[in-house]
């Protein structure tokens, strides 16, 4: 289930909501570890104040018990930008109704309801909300959204053939795993997209690709064809990084169970076998092995005449636009 998202900058965006199980799942994840944090506090705690006075130790208790089933939400969610434990193994995150992150102020309505909401309230709210929210979302303006589907495996980015020789000359220093990671992700939603927000997102990501690698594609170059062209010879350098640095190793071949392989004839026989007409298996000579005969060997001093190849074709111009999708 998808639902239309509005950014801050008036871009119209497709986000995929989260189903209630799978929320369900998260906070039972999220509810063993945070059952964990208070027993291991009370223990910790409990043996610094053991001789403390019985409204010390209730309130000593409360502070534990807030800490650990609001705190805990509060916290995560501010510093890991709407995650939780459960929300991560699950693919989940929590965004603001714009789809931006969530700050503090969204994460401490959202701890503070779940205690009062408890889990029939927020389940069934949930459930038959259009946009799968609880109680807390409706008041902090937030939404769950699906971040990772299962089985789904994105291709890599092919290189455009015009540009394959520009790429070799690319400076990709300066360009870290993060942007490379939203290029990536633009570019195999990027026909699932409104063209306005195509057009917004790609124009950001160029802006900021081309402030890091250098040189500059080649006038008249689409958007898409030039992220495509980065990503992919970052990949090919990677790979080539990668095999570099792993020692290959010669091949052994053991005896197997019924011992060596046994050896006929010669090394020479082995090494350059002949093959002969068959009389002397009782078969006749090949009629097309042996009707012609054997062409007549070079002069020492033959030339063999050039090879003509075909000129090559000049490539075809880039379409039009900066992020015309491609063909």
């Amino acid at each position: 289930m998808t639902a239309g998202v509005v950014t801050g900058e008036a871009v119209a965006l497709d986000v995929r909501l989260a189903h209630w199980p799978s929320r369900l799942l998260a906070k039972l994840i999220d509810l063993i570890l945070q059952l964990v944090i208070f027993f291991l506090l009370i223990l910790i705690v409990g043996q610094l104040v053991s001789n403390s006075d019985g409204d010390a130790s209730t309130a000593l208790v409360l502070c534990i018990l807030v800490f650990s089933f609001v705190g805990y939400n509060v916290l995560l969610e501010t510093v890991w930008r709407g995650r939780t434990p459960g929300k991560a193994a699950l693919g989940l995150r929590v965004v603001r109704d714009d789809g931006g992150p969530v700050r503090f102020r969204h994460a401490l309505v959202r701890g503070i309801m779940f205690p009062l909401e408890s889990w029939g309230p927020a389940l069934f709210a949930s459930i038959f909300s259009r946009r799968g929210k609880r109680f807390g979302d409706m008041l902090a303006g937030t939404i769950v959204v699906q971040e990772r589907v299962p089985g789904v495996t994105a291709l890599p980015v092919q290189m455009p053939a015009p540009l394959a020789w520009w790429a070799t000359t690319l400076d990709l220093s300066r360009l870290d795993d993060d942007l490379a990671l939203a290029c990536r992700q633009f570019l195999a939603r990027q026909n699932e997209l409104h063209p306005a927000a195509r057009d917004a997102m790609g124009n950001e990501l160029m802006a900021a690709v081309l402030a890091r690698v250098t040189p500059p594609p080649p006038p008249g170059t689409p958007g898409w064809a030039y992220l495509s062209a980065v990503l992919a010879e970052r990949r090919r350098r990677e790979e080539q990084r990668m095999y570099a640095a792993a020692p290959v190793a010669a091949p052994q071949y053991s005896a197997g169970p019924f011992g060596a392989a046994p050896q006929y004839g010669s090394a020479q026989q082995r090494v350059t076998p002949t093959y002969g007409t068959g009389a002397q298996y009782g078969g006749a000579p090949h009629p097309q092995l042996h009707s012609q005969p054997p062409a007549p060997a070079p002069a020492p001093n033959h030339v063999p005449p050039p090879v003509e190849s075909a000129p090559l074709q000049p490539a075809e111009p880039p379409p039009p636009g900066p992020f015309a999708p491609p063909q």
